[in-house]
């Protein structure tokens, strides 16, 4: 199965926490205080990073969790926009690695 992957910038992650868990009518599965949401619903995953590169709102990356994905993999489209193809354990595996005491693991 694949899911929609949209990764979004902010500069105000409670305020977007907020937001964004009643637009998708679910509460983060994962929260990096102050740095980082995930939400993994049943057609999408969509993530927030405070991330000082881009602009609060602007698109970081999109992708797909794909099941049967082998490797996380990144690709640019003819437009510039970056593209990565990963399954739930290997973006749990990420996030693992930027922020080590988050110890996420995704449900099934």
């Amino acid at each position: 199965m694949k899911k929609l992957h949209l990764a979004i910038s902010t500069n105000d992650i409670k305020a977007t926490i907020k937001d964004y868990s009643k637009r998708l009518s679910a509460k983060p599965c994962l929260v990096i205080s102050g740095e980082y949401a995930l939400w993994r619903t049943e057609t999408l995953n969509v993530s927030i990073r405070q991330d000082s590169s881009c602009q609060p709102g602007e698109l970081r990356h999109l992708g797909w969790e794909d099941s049967t994905a082998l490797s996380m993999s990144v690709e640019t489209d003819v437009n510039g926009i970056v593209w990565e193809n990963f399954t739930a354990s290997q973006q749990a595996e990420e996030i693992n690695e930027i922020w080590s005491k988050a110890n996420y693991q995704p449900e099934s």
